[in-house]
């Protein structure tokens, strides 16, 4: 889900005020690019998002694509670590991206001891009310969110993105196209910019090109994966964990030769040994 992360980050930090004012409640005059100090229990040492607030305040933005049950030990440490560097613990909010429903807890206690912070499914926000910004950052992370009309809210996306300037029409572009395959709505945004007159390709762009083209890719082989695990099955009955795990490592070049050798394998040992 990293893709889906940079955009966000990139989108968040730019021009998504809305977007930002509805997470924190404030407004964000200023991002910080901090990498705590290095501690035994923290994973992940760079904090997605630390800004500081027009009152002054330090609010740290975490994005997250799956469930994981170790949230609240991991948004503790980001909030003491900022507090050793700053002296302020930040308000914290965990925005989660993922497919699945969201089943993570927010807070830690004990005795004498609470510690909670925000957890926001992107789904709960507004689309329609992102939809109605004048930034187009906004209108992007609409897509994601909750929504009445995915369709029509696209073509208004897509219309709006037009009318940029190149350079930020290649940017806001290739952001929507990455955000809507977290809704699967990739296909509806690329038969939506045919109609419209937009003449890039997203590919070319410095910093979102290559990820178009990893997400592209990674589709591309779990769609063979599919197919081929199917064909396998019906040709020699259920996968054993070896030959799924042999299956998942392979690039889709592999992956197609295989589909074009399993109709003439005689046993599944003979196709994957």
């Amino acid at each position: 889900m990293q893709e889906y992360d940079v955009a966000l980050k990139l989108l968040l930090k730019g021009s998504a005020t809305i977007a930002v004012r509805e997470l924190t409640g404030t407004v964000v005059v200023k991002w910080l690019d901090v990498e705590l100090p290095k501690v035994q229990r923290v994973q992940n040492l760079r904090l997605d998002l630390l800004g500081q607030t027009v009152e002054g305040e330090l609010v740290h933005i975490e994005l997250q694509s799956g469930n994981d049950s170790a949230m609240p030990f991991r948004m503790i440490e980001y909030g003491l670590e900022v507090l050793r560097l700053f002296g302020q613990f930040p308000r914290q909010i965990l925005l989660y991206v993922g497919e699945a429903p969201m089943r993570m807890e927010s807070k830690l206690s004990g005795p004498d001891f609470s510690f909670e912070y925000r957890l926001t499914d992107i789904r709960a926000l507004d689309g329609d009310r992102l939809l109605e910004s004048q930034d187009v950052g906004d209108n992007v992370i609409a897509i994601p969110a909750s929504l009445r009309d995915d369709k029509e809210a696209i073509h208004r996306i897509v219309e709006r993105i037009a009318g940029l300037a190149m350079t930020e029409r290649e940017t806001a572009l290739a952001q929507l196209m990455i955000l809507a395959g977290l809704r699967h709505l990739a296909g509806m945004v690329e038969q939506e910019t045919r109609n419209m007159p937009i003449d890039l390709d997203i590919r070319d762009h410095e910093v979102l090109g290559p990820i178009i083209i990893k997400a592209e890719q990674k589709g591309r082989q779990e769609g063979l994966l599919i197919v081929l695990r199917r064909l396998i099955e019906k040709r020699f009955g259920a996968l054993p964990v070896w030959a799924r795990e042999k299956l998942a490592a392979m690039p889709p070049s592999e992956l197609e030769e295989l589909s074009e050798r399993v109709l003439d394998a005689r046993s599944m040992d003979e196709l994957l040994g």
